[in-house]
């Protein structure tokens, strides 16, 4: 178990970690993100955290659970000595509009809707909206983009990517090109 996405400039990192992953382990939550950073109240440390075993984003994470991971953090956190001045703690769910940021991400979303911003263009496209369809054998990421195509790509070739949230019977979904034109 470990943080998907970290960003840490100007800490220890692994005097931070050694404090933090033993109370998400112990509350069986992952670390999505964790990020140092500042902002018009001064320095904060904001942890995202969800539940491994569920397909949706931010299912299981209640304000209560993040009150206690919250105070159990900032005690470790306290203990370890990691932080050298004041700062905020923010611990949250990622949303409905969770960021991807490993292989597994997209295998466990797939059937999910979701926009890729591509390092490269692919037929003209550096953006691409489409339904994740997990992983290949070669563990390329394949998206079924709204005009019907499968894409295959790298890891290595996505800038960034997020689930999109769509209203039940509003938006468009990702395959209604392609179901519409087969029926």
């Amino acid at each position: 178990m470990g943080i998907a996405h970290e960003k840490l400039a100007g800490l220890d990192r692994e005097c931070v970690l050694g404090a933090v992953l033993p109370v998400l382990h112990a509350h069986r939550v992952e670390g999505v993100e964790l990020v140092w950073r500042t902002d018009r109240g001064g320095w904060l440390l904001e942890l995202t955290v969800e539940r491994p075993d569920t397909r949706l984003p931010g299912a299981g994470v209640t304000i209560d659970l993040c009150s206690e991971i919250s105070r159990d953090v900032s005690a470790a956190l306290d203990v370890a000595d990691c932080i050298p001045h004041a700062y905020r703690l923010e611990v949250g769910s990622p949303g409905v509009e969770r960021a991807l940021y490993a292989a597994r991400d997209y295998e466990r979303f797939a059937g999910q809707a979701a926009k890729l911003k591509l390092r490269e263009a692919i037929a003209g496209q550096r953006v691409v909206r489409g339904e994740l369809s997990g992983l290949d054998e070669q563990g390329r990421v394949l998206v079924r983009t709204e005009r019907g195509e499968l894409l295959s790509l790298e890891l290595g070739e996505i800038e960034s990517a997020h689930l999109l949230f769509e209203w039940k019977g509003r938006g468009r979904r990702p395959d209604r090109k392609h179901k519409a034109a087969a029926g």
